[in-house]
């Protein structure tokens, strides 16, 4: 709370102006010197808490740049803009509920800011509040935090509806895979095995007939769940990250990775010999949570002046690091997801000029308040704000923003020779990442005003696995090009390329394109004896192998992410 005198009225100033003001900032090994200058502007007080002063403090004017702190008796005194009838102060120190949001009136000299801590432990008997109104909660998110009627600014709850994030509990290709079904619920044979004097029991290869409809953990493993929840479902897995079947989850669970979820974590344990999460610790065990008893709320964030309420400030919301538990997974020692870890190894993770994960995916500048106005929202300058609609392997614009495809085409004796490099150049991490089934096609075309195809007479083709038929569907195998993948084959089954990474497995290769790299590539052409040739090079990424998408019955279409139309001079 804030203590004060009368207050008058609030008059907002326009954002660029506080921007703008220059405050004297104390730290604690200077000595308290009471402001100069005009007295009608002047905010003084202290910051306590039940205890007495709170040292080094961080006091706000609400959602402003204009800050400064306390000093060893727990005294704050700064000047607030000209030309203001009233600011809300707030105060905040680790360890303590962000305090304050009260008005005062600049000139104020005897303000009282007090802090109240907040619990350090984690109540697994805390029941999530559901992001959606429709819970009927009227603290739920979507209350305060999607856009009033009329507005077409998103806000936090309508940036969130439409992200991944809020369908990882309900993703078609998550569930599929999870059960061994196609997306209408025809579920392929459970898994035979074979026996070995040797080796006991062991799964011998699926039989590619209309039984099958692809690959699935419960076909392999039909006695456990797994670790799948742990990242997909984890308000439900949280306390049980093992004992979740993904397919049985409802109602404030089933929102996948929600509001409340996000905002209960408090930091995450990382391997201090690595920096990454251990291997034994997926999703939900990396996490620490802040849970809070009964009675009272808890949500952490990026901002330390959100106030009044029981809201708190924590950095790892704005680091990489908060993204790893769920960002990284290893199955029988091999790594499969590693955003997070391509990021690592990158000069993207240079903390002096690389960037964060939110830099990309929760980007700033779209929206001036995150909550609405009529409920206690402030505006605030849009650069200091991050889009909750995170932006990734679904966004089309995200994917054509990734690479830079670059080519050329020339004649020499009696060949059309194809230059193409595909560059790595915007992207932290490996492209294609996290899901073994995602891969880029490089697609080159050579053929005659006529139409006829060239002859490709040297240069690679597309593997069988970018589907055998007619390329007019996005059969491509056998074509000139290259796919950039990491291929995966099933130790017992021999199963290649495989997307059932539950099973043991090995990387055959991998030749995606880390961040930075660049591949180089040429293609060769017999060149026609009259007529002119057209060279079309096209880039895509598709989102799994071909036949795994027609066991599933997918129909996820490709996304082109570049091209570029040549025509060689002869």
């Amino acid at each position: 709370m804030i203590r004060a005198g009368n207050h008058s009225a609030v008059s907002l100033l326009p954002p660029a102006l506080l921007m703008a003001v220059l405050l004297h900032c104390r730290t604690l090994d200077e000595p308290f010197i009471p402001q100069s200058g005009d007295q009608s502007t002047r905010l003084a007080g202290r910051v306590v808490d039940a205890s007495g002063p709170v040292a080094n403090a961080v006091v706000r004017i609400q959602a402003t740049e204009v800050k400064t702190a306390t000093d060893g008796a727990g005294r704050f005194d700064f000047h607030a803009p000209r030309a203001v009838d009233s600011v809300a102060l707030t105060a905040w120190a680790p360890g303590y509920f962000i305090g304050g949001g009260a008005l005062c009136a600049p000139g104020d000299t005897l303000l009282l800011i007090e802090l109240h801590e907040h619990h350090h432990s984690d109540n697994h008997e805390y029941a999530w509040i559901g992001a959606n109104a429709g819970f009927g909660d009227p603290n739920n998110c979507q209350n305060c935090h999607a856009a009033a009627a009329g507005d077409q600014t998103p806000l936090p709850f309508d940036d969130w509806a439409g992200d991944a994030h809020a369908r990882s509990a309900g993703n078609h290709r998550f569930l599929t895979m999870y059960l061994g079904t196609d997306i209408y619920g025809n579920r392929s044979p459970d898994t035979r095995y074979g026996y070995s004097r040797d080796y006991g029991t062991f799964p011998l290869a699926p039989i590619y007939d209309a039984t099958w409809f692809g690959p699935g953990y419960k076909l392999d493993f039909p006695a456990t769940a797994g670790n799948c929840a742990a990242c997909h479902v984890p308000a439900a897995a949280i306390d049980n990250a093992y004992g979740v079947d993904p397919s049985g989850v409802s109602g404030v669970e089933a929102e996948g990775i929600s509001c409340d979820f996000c905002h209960k974590v408090w930091d995450v344990t990382l391997n201090p010999s690595t920096g990454i999460p251990y291997e034994n610790r997926p999703g939900v065990l990396s996490f620490q949570f802040r849970r809070p008893p009964e009675g009272h709320q808890f949500f952490s964030g990026p901002l330390d002046d959100v106030a009044p309420g029981e809201d708190t400030f924590t950095p790892v919301q704005k680091q990489s690091r908060y993204c790893a538990p769920c960002h990284f997974g290893t199955f029988w020692g091999v790594t499969i997801y590693n955003s997070f870890g391509e990021w690592l190894e990158s000069p993207y993770s240079d903390p002096e000029n690389g960037q964060t994960c939110q830099d990309c995916h929760m980007p700033r500048g779209q929206a001036d308040h995150f909550a609405r106005i009529d409920k206690g929202g402030r505006i605030r300058d849009p650069a200091t704000l991050a889009t909750h609609r995170m932006p990734g392997a679904l966004d089309e614009d995200l994917l054509r923003n990734a690479v830079t495809l670059t080519a050329a085409a020339r004649v020499e004796g009696g060949v059309v020779v194809v230059d193409v490099s595909v560059e790595n150049d915007k992207t932290g991490h490996h492209v294609p990442t996290d899901s073994p089934l995602r891969h880029l096609i490089l697609l080159v075309t050579a053929i005659t005003a006529a139409g006829d195809t060239l002859e490709q007479v040297g240069g690679s083709v597309l593997p069988d696995w970018c589907g055998t038929g007619d390329p007019g569907s996005g059969c491509y195998a056998g074509l000139p090009g290259k796919a950039y993948a990491r291929i995966l084959e099933e130790l017992w089954t021999g199963v290649r390329p495989t997307g059932a990474y539950w099973n043991m497995t090995r990387v055959v290769s991998d030749n995606r394109l880390a961040a930075f790299a660049e591949d180089r590539s040429a293609y060769r052409f017999v060149l026609p004896e009259s007529g002119t040739v057209v060279i079309d090079i096209s880039l895509y990424f598709r989102r799994s192998f071909r036949a795994l998408a027609e066991w599933k019955a997918w129909s996820d279409p490709d996304v082109l992410m570049a091209s570029q139309r040549l025509v060689p001079v002869q």
